[in-house]
């Protein structure tokens, strides 16, 4: 099995990959794309060619689960203008203006050019809102960025299948019956992922399993994008007549889902089904991109193989223009797209008062490029003209805008001055206060009961004032009594405390006083001590 030899040598890779991105400061999809170039031109390795369907079902509901998941849908509802205007306005303007230049410029047939510009249109998941967040930029600029991520890959797809069947001569285009489909694979996509959602969440309510239900979890966004995808071909085709393949959008459905069961899921899952749930999908996630990027860097020496028609100067020519048509049109259209509104609406002015052009800037080159580009070339129909190119140009873009903006972009955040508003912090703050607050309370209502010890519930008590004591401090910027400072020492002294216990329960174990089954249990009654530290992690070599 000479394809596992080659995941088995590119998880490797990743780990490595990843642990030097975070010591250089480099976003790891960057290292990884070229780490994925490199691996192709070692010598022995086989070949390994992706099935489009397995990127598309493998890699695309996980990765867009866990993310609508941790969707603040308070913020996403605030910003939904703005990141309508990119996921389906600049989506659409590049499909265009990609296509101009792909004609014009590459000489592709235009149907053959439409295809190209839906293929580059939407932007990654993953890169941009990973680097905003390392480098704490203002909150509503990584809303705006997931945001626009989760659903530009909607209209993207759209684009994508209705210009492939036009270059293909399987679709006949008509832009009253695109615009009809566009509505119906939303809308469609939309409650399918509702209706999966609900239906998970009224499992959750049924299950006091975790492993059953992290399974359960794992299994829902594959669920929501299978149930999208094809459940509806049979009854739209009889019943609309829509030529190819009818379908709902199966990465908003996936969407939907995920920000549904956001919102419902905190109050059914046990602790440990969060605690250990939490676990087990950050796992998922981190080797899932890191197998997407690094096979997307393998792809490349293989699609350069059918261009032989082609010189490299010429080559390198089209890949340079498509590859700023993507970056410039962006930048175009943003800043437009913010001020002009503005400036015709007073009413919006008032409600949503103009950003700063420095964010506006970080948010027109932040459109980087990846997996979902990458599995929309792979699975072009061998019917497409010049399908070659178009691959070859795909590629293209991704490794411009991965490691172009990608490595750019912390530079610019950087000399543009911008830093985090603090909002996230003051709201974790009150927060604190008031679930401090909600404890005090139910301490006084249970003081008089029986089982309710008067010396327990003082010591208690004394606990959650001065938790409330220290975040009003914090949250009021006062913190003249040393709270905070007295805080950092105990979250210090807490953590020798909880080296010490750990470096004698592994001698114990070590010298055959206790197994390896005790062992764990009291480990992990350490490590939920620790996860209750309320403070930012300490330098434990400091």
């Amino acid at each position: 099995m000479p394809e596992l030899e080659v995941i088995l040598v590119l998880l490797a890779a990743v780990a490595a990959l990843a642990t030097l991105a975070r010591r250089i400061g480099v976003p790891y999809p960057i290292l990884l794309v070229l780490g994925g170039l490199v691996l192709a031109f070692i010598p022995g390795l086989p070949r390994v060619e992706l099935e489009p369907d397995i990127v598309f079902v493998l890699f695309l509901p996980p990765l867009l689960f866990s993310s609508a998941y941790f969707t603040s849908w308070r913020d996403f509802r605030a910003n939904i203008r703005a990141i309508g205007l990119l996921a389906i306005g600049l989506v659409l303007l590049t499909v265009v203006a990609v296509a101009a230049v792909a004609h014009w410029v590459v000489g592709l047939s235009w149907p053959a050019a439409f295809v190209l510009g839906a293929i580059v249109s939407p932007t990654d998941a993953i890169a941009a809102t990973s680097i905003a967040q390392r480098l704490g930029v203002p909150r509503r600029i990584v809303t705006i960025l997931e945001g626009e991520s989760l659903l530009n890959d909607a209209t993207g797809i759209v684009a994508y299948r209705i210009a492939s069947g036009v270059a293909a001569g399987t679709l006949a285009f008509s832009l009253s019956g695109a615009a009809l489909q566009f509505v119906v694979v939303a809308v469609g996509g939309i409650a399918v992922g509702l209706a999966a959602g609900w239906l998970m969440v009224r499992v959750f309510e049924f299950l006091d399993d975790t492993p059953v239900e992290i399974v359960a979890s794992l299994l829902t966004p594959f669920a929501a994008y299978l149930a999208a995808e094809e459940g509806p071909h049979l009854l739209w085709h009889e019943l609309l007549g829509f030529p190819g393949e009818p379908f709902f959008s199966g990465v908003l459905a996936v969407v939907a889902g995920g920000l549904y069961v956001g919102r419902k899921a905190p109050a059914l899952m046990s602790s440990g089904s969060r605690l250990e749930g939490a676990a087990v999908w950050n796992v998922v996630v981190f080797l899932l991109n890191g197998l997407a990027f690094g096979l997307i860097g393998l792809q490349l020496p293989y699609v350069v193989e059918g261009l032989g028609e082609y010189s490299y100067a010429e080559l390198f020519l089209y890949a340079v223009a498509v590859s700023l048509a993507v970056i410039l049109i962006r930048i175009v259209w943003v800043f437009p797209a913010t001020y002009l509104p503005r400036l015709a609406s007073r009413s919006l002015r008032e409600r949503d008062p103009t950003p700063p052009w420095r964010n506006v800037m970080v948010v027109s080159w932040a459109g980087m490029r990846g997996v979902i580009s990458l599995a929309a070339a792979l699975a072009l129909p061998l019917s497409v003209p010049g399908r070659d190119l178009i691959l070859f140009l795909t590629f293209c873009v991704i490794l411009a805008t991965l490691v172009l903006q990608g490595l750019s972009l912390p530079a610019l955040i950087r000399l543009l001055k911008i830093e985090d508003d603090g909002s996230t912090e003051r709201e974790e703050t009150k927060g604190r206060i008031h679930v401090a607050a909600a404890a005090l309370d139910r301490i006084d209502a249970l003081a008089e009961e029986e089982w309710v010890r008067e010396d327990t519930a003082e010591r208690v008590r004394g606990m959650y004032n001065y938790r409330r004591s220290r975040f009003v401090a914090r949250f009021d910027g006062d913190d003249g009594d040393g709270l905070e400072e007295r805080s950092n020492a105990y979250q210090r002294l807490t953590h020798e405390l909880l080296r010490a216990q750990r470096q004698e329960l592994l001698r114990m174990r070590n010298d055959g006083e206790i197994g390896d089954e005790a062992m764990h249990r009291i480990e992990r009654d350490l490590d939920l001590e620790e996860s209750r530290l309320e403070l930012r992690k300490l330098d434990h070599d400091n």
